[in-house]
């Protein structure tokens, strides 16, 4: 017999992710389906990047750079940084892991916002740490409040910005008043998943603090606007010397060569990013004007997806969109009892999840 778990994992409630579409498939006898649940980008990954794909196939009995030497050259070329100030991770969850595994042990405390990210509840709790959540206001981080929060116990702080899941961002002024509240030995952990979406003209630029400031750590990825979710490559951003540590957390050859050589490729293909941030707006203005005439509230978003209170529960909303082939997110799980989150798809994907909504809502409000 097995002898006991670590007590940590009493508290630990496993991620639940997005219905897959081969699934729903496969239950409803549904061969029609559109995902909107995971804020994937809807065009895909960029033609340079399968063609890298495509080219990796005959090296594939290679191990991988564990290194990602030529990444981290693309990318220091890129944000004008050194390579020496970057980490990369299977996704940027994994640099979230490095991070807890090296900062926090029982009796640490992290501060984050609620909602946010569910990822920073599991990193921080995996490691036996206590978490200060603190309620988000007007559904944007109230980064007074979770300077306040700091204590002497705290040794992270998690900023999601854009936030998931409701879409907002703060400001340059906001976050730099936050920073100065911030000791020097607790760590700022600002996720920038989503940062290619931004259109706030004052969002922060933190990238220049780096070169000063140790307890600063950026988190970005490959899987939202590069649309290479399937091959799980993100990347940190910090000072060299908070990198040497977070080094020594990382498994060797911890990123697969395939993701490697296309995330490379998709970072000099700034014309799919570009097509990808048109696509999104033109979207969101789709959608905003739907659910104005649907007399739906929603938070406007910087991101490729929003938050829309449906007025009903989500999870019934979620089962009947889902038997009309259209993946949501519920957002019950984040404590929205009425409210889903929606990615911005294509132009037909959109029409098609308003067209479904619509009769959802109508369908509930008959009962």
């Amino acid at each position: 017999m097995l002898k006991k778990s670590r007590q940590e994992l009493a508290v630990i409630k496993p991620y639940v992710p997005g219905k897959p579409i081969e699934e729903v498939q496969e239950e409803l006898g549904i061969s029609d389906i559109i995902k909107l649940a995971s804020n994937e980008n809807p065009l895909g990954p960029s033609l340079k990047a399968q063609e890298a794909l495509v080219k990796f196939v005959t090296q594939a009995h290679l191990y991988p750079d564990g290194s990602c030497t030529a990444l981290k050259k693309s990318l220091a070329a890129h944000w004008h940084i050194q390579p020496e100030q970057l980490i990369i991770g299977n996704g940027s969850d994994e640099i979230l892991k490095f991070i807890a595994e090296a900062f926090l042990q029982p009796g640490d405390e992290v501060v984050l916002a609620e909602p946010t990210f569910s990822e920073y509840h599991f990193v921080s709790q995996l490691m036996g740490a206590a978490l200060q959540s603190v309620p988000c206001r007007q559904f944007i981080h109230d980064l007074p409040a979770m300077a306040a929060a700091v204590n002497d116990r705290t040794k992270i702080v998690f900023v999601c910005n854009p936030n998931n899941p409701t879409g907002t961002a703060v400001g340059h002024a906001e976050l730099q008043a936050f920073m100065d509240k911030i000791p020097d030995d607790v760590l700022v952990v600002i996720d920038e998943a989503y940062y290619e979406y931004v259109q706030r003209d004052d969002f922060p630029d933190v990238l220049p603090w780096l070169a000063q400031r140790e307890n600063v750590l950026i988190t970005r990825t490959f899987s939202k606007a590069h649309g290479l979710a399937a091959l799980r490559i993100g990347y940190g951003i910090g000072h060299p010397n908070l990198i040497r540590i977070l080094e020594k957390t990382r498994e060797p050859f911890n990123v697969n060569a395939a993701a490697q050589a296309a995330a490379r490729a998709s970072l000099a293909d700034l014309d799919h990013i570009a097509a990808s941030v048109d696509v999104n707006e033109v979207g969101k203005s789709y959608l905003y004007e739907q659910f104005a005439a649907l007399e739906l509230d929603y938070v406007p978003t910087e991101t490729n997806f929003i938050l829309v209170d449906v007025g009903h529960p989500a999870a019934e909303v979620f089962d009947r969109l889902l038997r009309k082939g259209v993946i949501i997110r519920p957002a019950h799980v984040f404590g929205l009892p009425t409210f889903i989150r929606v990615t911005v798809g294509t132009p037909s994907e959109n029409q098609r999840f308003v067209a479904a909504l619509k009769e959802v809502i109508a369908g509930e409000s008959s009962h």
